[in-house]
């Protein structure tokens, strides 16, 4: 069989080598293991593609006789699923976008002049990756999914303020101009929050920061795409396309603008009543902070691909028998499960590799995460009659085990008390299973013991039963010769070699009182040694690994948490987590770090775009009741908090503060035309709800394809898009309250400040008159 036609795409291995390494197949024998790999140039799907070619110009050519030639498994085709699905997303989510703009706009030229920006947006972002030679992927497409309900944000902003303008009756290039310069400070300001967020974004190490750059990098290159277009195309299809009738002076407010109105109206009438509203949401914030417990978290959520990768650990030493009745018992359990199609075990020697492949389409009866649990339940119970240490995941984020303790100290003996006291407890903790030590992986050594008594009293000491000892095991150079100018070493060994326990006690030993048999000076005594040891800052340590059933990773790490602070270990000894635990908490920092340099970085783009101190707080108030809404949208749906939902955290604080600086902006335009402060917030709230409630419904709507995804890549992209449209959702309606309030007390401090300055001020100045008439 020749692969040469695949030579320029792939890389082949065969396994296993020398058949050493059998591979069984829902329990049949003797299979070869073809393992297939790309070159760097080439994609996954198209490498796959040439494979499968190969495969049937085989079969054409009748060159497989005498054997079958099945496809084991292809994870390019998980890839392929994976990006079917966020395309398909990406157009119903611009489908839903446009669906909402039109009934918002209710003026069908509107509509396709904003919807127009989406298609143009989307090409100048592939223009952009195509630069940065981004390839289009799984991460690439979500970013990409993400941006499409904030690809029209920009520009509904401001085609309503032109079409405002046209209704008023201004000329088209003159509304163009007005409406577009009357919101260019807010929409670029609310452009660079969002992209600025990112900027920490390279704090996070390792190949899951690389994923996140570039996740962040496509998000922004969409936003600034989207930007361009808003100050181009969309003011350029307005000016001639866009029609707008006459406002009619006499059309009545509606009763939502009208409560909406008497609602804000109230909040700024008196100090007491804006601090009142500020406190009353404050509570709100930290009650949600009660439900941070019970929302289930990991550190990245599990792809399901109806696909699964298992190791089975096994106890040293375990005979060949029992090895293929062990293997045939997990066949059998693993067929006994209904959306089990096929399976494929490797004997690697001390460990099983198997892989499971599950019923897709038409013929799914359960959910993979179900169909996991099963597998997992049937194959550890496996261990109560076979040699099986543990069974786990090949495919887990973390690489191993998700619960991992190291206990560590000086003795081995205390060690292994310890160790023993500790595995008792966390088998008590819900939710551990498969609890192991590095402990149980020992083998066993004969230690050799001295009779001290005899030695002395046949004449001999323990240095000489040592050095005898040691001589049968060892070779000792003697010398060098040289031949044909070669330089060859020269070393003397027994003749007879000493490698079984009988064979030692057969030597004999001669004493001044003549040859005596070994056995009398020494005795065997066999012990267990770990087939590792290892060592933190000189002191040796044992790893107690568990899996996890039923519970998240989250739940788990606080109970193990408590009970280690629990724990009462003897002096000199302690316990530490390590693995998936410690990792968790790695990246829950990391994400925190993440997220204050983030809001530190936005408090500084608005302060130079306001060129205020107070207005960035002011806006930046309503970040709290944004993880309120992030919260209730986990806790509610039971999506995980995981490292994509934490990206999708950092990202929600660019988005959300977009509307608190189009209310903000307006206000402080409405004051400086003479407006009172109660006078400005309530008419730049009836000026902006619009814009405000588009632009959040649209960003929610073209991200609910990729909240309610499942399949392949819906665990990625699933959590992200729910906590942006649940913060989003929350908090574009708090803001309509809230700002206002905030920006009332905030007000109201800097005119008691400028009042009392002013008023020392005076005094001041009467006292030197007073002085000077003196």
């Amino acid at each position: 069989m020749s692969f040469i036609a695949l030579k320029d795409i792939a890389e082949i291995t065969l396994q296993p080598s020398q058949n050493t390494s059998p591979v069984w197949k829902d329990g049949s024998k003797d299979l070869i293991f073809v393992q297939v790999g790309r070159v760097s140039d080439v994609s996954q799907i198209e490498m796959a593609d040439a494979v499968r070619a190969e495969i049937e110009n085989i079969r054409k050519d009748k060159l497989v006789t005498g054997f079958e030639l099945n496809e084991m498994v292809a994870q390019a085709d998980y890839v392929q699923d994976s990006i079917d699905g966020v395309a398909s997303n990406i157009l119903i989510g611009a489908a839903i976008a446009f669906a909402i703009l039109l009934i918002f706009l209710r003026n069908i030229r509107a509509t396709i002049i904003v919807g127009i920006s989406i298609p143009t947006s989307v090409l100048l972002t592939f223009a952009a990756m195509w630069i940065f030679d981004y390839s289009l992927n799984m991460l690439t497409l979500i970013g990409l999914g993400l941006g499409i309900g904030m690809m029209v944000d920009s520009s509904i902003v401001i085609l309503e303020s032109i079409y405002k303008k046209k209704e008023s009756g201004l000329l088209r290039l003159d509304a163009v101009i007005q409406g577009t310069k009357e919101v260019a400070s807010a929409v670029i300001a609310s452009m660079l929050t969002t992209i600025v967020v990112f900027l920490p974004i390279g704090l996070l190490g390792g190949e899951m920061g690389q994923f996140m750059i570039m996740l962040s990098a496509v998000v922004a290159f969409t936003l600034i795409s989207s930007v361009l277009v808003s100050f181009t195309l969309i003011p350029a299809l307005s000016e001639n396309f866009l029609k707008a009738g006459k406002k009619k002076r006499e059309k009545k407010e509606s009763r939502f603008m009208r409560s909406y109105s008497g609602a804000v109206s109230w909040i700024v009438k008196k100090k007491r009543y804006s601090f009142g509203v500020i406190s009353a949401f404050f509570l709100v914030f930290i009650s949600s902070m009660f439900l941070v417990t019970k929302i289930p978290m990991t550190i990245m959520p599990d792809v399901f691909n109806r696909y699964a990768e298992l190791l089975i650990d096994l106890e040293t030493g375990i005979d060949p028998e029992d090895k293929e009745k062990l293997i045939a018992d997990m066949t059998e359990e693993l067929s006994s499960i209904q959306d089990v199609e096929s399976s494929y075990i490797m004997d690697n020697g001390s460990m099983l590799y198997t892989v499971i492949n599950m019923t897709k389409e038409d013929d799914i009866t359960a959910e993979q995460k179900v169909v996991n649990e099963e597998i997992f339940k049937k194959l550890r119970a496996l261990e109560k009659n076979h040699p099986v240490e543990s069974v786990q995941s090949a495919m887990s984020a973390g690489g191993g085990y998700p619960v991992q303790v190291n206990i560590q100290g000086k003795s081995f003996e205390g060690l292994k008390s310890v160790t023993d006291d500790f595995v008792k407890d966390l088998e008590k903790i819900d939710g551990i299973v498969g609890v192991t030590n590095s402990m149980e992986r020992t083998s066993l050594e004969q230690e050799i013991i001295l009779k001290e008594e005899a030695i002395e009293k046949a004449g001999l000491n323990s240095s000489m039963i040592q050095q005898f000892i040691s001589q049968a095991f060892i070779e000792r150079p003697i010398g060098e010769m040289s031949l044909d100018g070669e330089i060859i070493p020269l070393a003397a060994q027994w003749d007879e070699k000493i490698n079984t326990e009988n064979a030692l006690l057969d030597m004999t030993i001669q004493t001044p009182e003549g040859g005596k048999k070994l056995p009398s000076f020494i005795e065997l005594k066999g012990i267990n040694t770990p087939n590792e040891i290892s060592h933190v800052d000189g002191e040796r340590f044992l790893s107690v690994s568990a899996d996890i059933e039923g519970k998240d990773l989250g739940a788990v790490n606080r109970e193990v948490q408590k009970l280690i602070s629990d724990f009462d270990s003897p002096a000199g000894y302690s316990v530490s987590i390590a693995g998936d635990l410690e990792q968790q908490q790695e990246l829950m920092k990391e994400m925190l770090l993440i997220l204050g340099i983030s809001i530190f970085l936005v408090y500084l783009v608005m302060a130079v775009q306001f060129n205020h101190l107070a207005h960035p707080i002011i806006v930046m108030s309503v970040i709290p009741m944004t993880f309120t809404g992030v919260i209730l949208g986990l806790f509610l749906t039971q999506r995980e908090l995981s490292v994509m939902s934490g990206m999708g955290i950092v990202m929600l604080i660019g988005i959300v503060l977009n509307n608190a600086i189009l209310l903000i902006d307006r206000t402080n335009q409405l004051r400086n035309e003479g407006y009172s402060v109660e006078e400005a917030l309530i008419e730049a709230g009836k000026n902006r709800i619009r814009p405000i409630f588009m632009t959040t419904l649209t960003t929610a709507g073209g991200m609910l394809p990729l909240a309610l995804a499942s399949g392949t890549s819906g665990n990625y992209q699933a959590p992200m898009a729910t906590v942006i449209i649940s913060g989003l959702m929350f908090a574009a309606f708090i803001t309509l309250l809230l700002i206002p309030a905030v920006y009332r007390l905030f007000t109201t401090m800097s005119f008691s400040v400028s009042f009392k300055k002013n008023r020392r001020k005076r005094k001041v100045a009467a006292l030197k008159e007073t002085e000077g008439v003196s």
